[in-house]
């Protein structure tokens, strides 16, 4: 769980505009596809026969989707109530059904991304067939209830105030430090949350998704994940395979990775891709980069580390906070994943870095800009969220991957990830202290299990630092008659800000359930 987040783009910090409500049709089995069989419990078919109360939010319609907060007891009265939002087809008389997505995460709002224009990024011919559909996972977002942690007492923030720890903690104290920040953490999320944690996995997620596909009336799920979402989607496939109807999972994440094989993947995911940056700055940033060669900008990053690392960098507005090296990491790490659209900001940010200006880099780090776009926690000292993302990435992390309950297994990972990654890989390595003490989920690595799944469309971009594209091409390889589009470029993720020859590849399948050629590569 790197703190980075697994996400397809940044986060849009946007309100939720208010909500239907869903009305529940009692025990029947209606839906489109009835009461689902395999693991559903009879007594949740009441979820299944329930029709979503559409109304108006803006252009677009939203509802309420009410699902069990426990599927082991779905009788129990407790529940998750999730917001759903759609975008109508453009062509209805040629409707295929609905398409439903998720942006990322774990954490991001489904609602929040559609309000921001997130269903544009699909082709014409998609909008034209499809009702463009997403929602809240539960514990996110506006979901009812939602993964809340408490502020910290004010002993931990005159802590904090003292300055972090470094990125990588190598001293008994610095380590102690890091571990104190992780529990901290953990039991101010378990004081706030306990009756909620237990319940935010992705195995429940995908079980959510199946209720909201009956509720739609769509008999088969058409759907697209990017990122975290390609989680959603697997999960989904290997519990309903008889229910898919087309799956793409945009930035593969390869379930059968443990905690330590995905800290060592995305870290050295982010190493690679900053390399890239210095190699490929100037055909995508142009005059802007602060460096004329790619030696010059390895060096001129390496320099910046170990100075803010010392002392951190002044900046001119007193707003804003002076940038450590964790910031600094924070920033650079994000702008990985749109080349196209952060790299420029970056470089000019580094190259006022290099003459001992901070300022540009610290408003990076507190705007919607590219240290938010998947930075996660680490780079929101300064504002909270106005939804809950921060927390969710770890809630849904911690709980889909079992951990190590003693410090020996991570600080042995943080040589290794040292050795392959630097910063990138001791900092993805840290980031998974929280789930130490973290509630226990039952989820375990595994090879995808999915027999009787219809193909599934894979896409993996070569130079993605989230997640990078060997998890693409196994994921591909796992599930039954799989299909791999790859994307030869840079950056998190393909559908939607790559090229014409993906989202041609991506529309066909969806619409017609065209089958991508093996080794096609954009």
């Amino acid at each position: 769980m790197n703190r980075a987040g697994l996400q397809r783009r940044r986060p849009f910090r946007l309100a939720l505009a208010a909500l239907a409500a869903v009305t529940l049709a009692g025990c029947t089995t209606g839906g489109a596809g009835g009461e689902s069989a395999g693991n559903r419990r009879p007594e949740a078919a009441r979820f299944y026969g329930q029709k979503l109360a559409w109304k108006a939010c803006g252009e677009l319609r939203c509802a309420r989707l009410t699902v069990p907060r426990d599927y082991a007891h779905p009788d129990n009265g407790k529940t998750f109530v999730l917001p759903v939002i759609k975008a109508v087809a453009d062509d209805p008389d040629r409707r295929v059904g609905s398409l439903v997505y998720n942006p990322g995460g774990p954490g991001a709002s489904g609602v929040s991304d559609m309000k921001a224009d997130g269903s544009d990024v699909f082709g014409d011919a998609v909008r034209a067939r499809f009702d463009i559909v997403s929602f809240d996972p539960r514990g996110v977002g506006g979901s009812s209830p939602a993964v809340k942690c408490a502020e910290q007492d004010d002993d931990q923030e005159e802590g904090q105030a003292a300055g972090p720890g470094p990125i990588t903690p190598r001293t008994g104290p610095e380590r102690a430090r890091a571990l104190a920040e992780a529990d901290a953490e953990t039991a101010a999320c378990v004081r706030s949350s306990r009756a909620v944690l237990p319940h935010v996995g992705t195995e429940d997620a995908a079980r959510d998704m199946d209720v909201l596909r009956s509720a739609l009336g769509d008999r088969k799920l058409t759907y697209l994940g990017w990122s975290y979402g390609t989680s959603l989607g697997t999960s989904y496939a290997e519990q309903f395979p008889d229910r898919v109807r087309a799956l793409v999972l945009d930035g593969g994440v390869d379930p059968s990775l443990d905690w330590r094989q995905r800290a060592l993947s995305q870290g050295a995911g982010f190493r690679r891709a900053v390399d890239d940056y210095a190699e490929h700055c100037a055909d995508v940033a142009g005059d802007s980069c602060p460096g004329a060669t790619p030696e010059e900008m390895s060096r001129l990053l390496d320099d910046l580390y170990e100075q803010t690392a010392r002392e951190p960098l002044p900046v001119t507005d007193e707003d804003l906070y002076e940038v450590d090296s964790r910031t600094l990491l924070d920033v650079v790490t994000a702008a990985m994943y749109s080349p196209e659209d952060d790299w420029k900001d970056l470089s000019r940010a580094l190259a006022a870095a290099r003459e001992g200006d901070g300022t540009e880099i610290a408003e990076l780090a507190e705007s919607d800009g590219p240290a938010t776009a998947g930075a996660g926690r680490r780079a929101a000292r300064g504002a909270r969220s106005a939804e809950n993302d921060d927390e969710a990435i770890v809630a849904v992390s911690c709980l889909d991957v079992p951990h190590p309950r003693t410090a020996g297994p991570y600080w042995k990972a943080l040589g290794a990830a040292e050795k392959t990654a630097g910063v990138y890989g001791t900092s993805s390595v840290v980031d998974e202290l929280p789930c130490k003490n973290w509630p226990a989920g039952t989820a375990r690595p595994h090879r995808v299990e999915a027999d009787g799944v219809p193909p599934v469309l894979v896409v993996g971009t070569t130079g993605d630092p989230a997640t990078p594209y060997q998890e693409a091409r196994s994921l591909a390889d796992q599930l039954p008659g799989g299909m791999l589009l790859t994307y030869d470029g840079l950056g998190h993720t393909a559908y939607g800000r790559s090229n014409a020859c993906v989202e041609d590849a991506v529309d066909a399948y969806l619409v017609d359930l065209k089958r991508v050629r093996p080794d096609t590569t954009c």
